[in-house]
């Protein structure tokens, strides 16, 4: 059986889009996306929803950080695959919109300042939500549904 991440769009500022995210149905962490856009900007549209398989990523700059912020936990970046018209999408840590890059960022909790939400505790949601993950896709595959 394949194991689910969900993400579940639950609020939207100005350019900013609040998530609560749930592997098989348990509520992990939130999360924090550019808004969607019916034409897609690069790097400032949210995910299109539907259904999508999630692997590993092992190149590029922002792998190299984190094996080096997390060595004994990363395994390589969560990348959100054969997402239409988006390449290297992946879970990864920060704070606001302007970091996301089309990404989905992490938190604990989340703010509303000056009309856009913003994660809090970021580092702590990701390490709790990569642990869970990749615990699941080593098991097997894993597919996110963002909604």
């Amino acid at each position: 059986m394949k194991s689910v991440v969900n993400v579940k769009r639950i609020k939207q500022g100005v350019h900013s889009t609040v998530s609560e995210i749930f592997v098989n149905n348990t509520f992990v962490c939130y999360g924090l996306e550019n808004i969607p856009r019916p034409v897609k900007i690069r790097g400032e549209t949210a995910i299109p929803a539907g259904r999508y398989s999630l692997g590993f990523n092992r190149e590029g700059g922002m792998n190299g950080h984190y094996y080096d912020d997390y060595p004994k936990l990363h395994r390589g970046m969560l990348e959100i695959l054969d997402i239409p018209n988006f390449s290297y999408v992946y879970f990864h840590k920060g704070n606001s919109y302007k970091q996301t890059a089309g990404c989905v960022l992490v938190g604990s909790q989340y703010v509303l300042e000056d009309g856009d939400y913003r994660l809090l505790a970021s580092g702590v949601a990701y390490k709790k939500l990569y642990s869970i993950v990749v615990a699941l896709m080593l098991q097997g595959l894993v597919d996110v549904e963002v909604q």
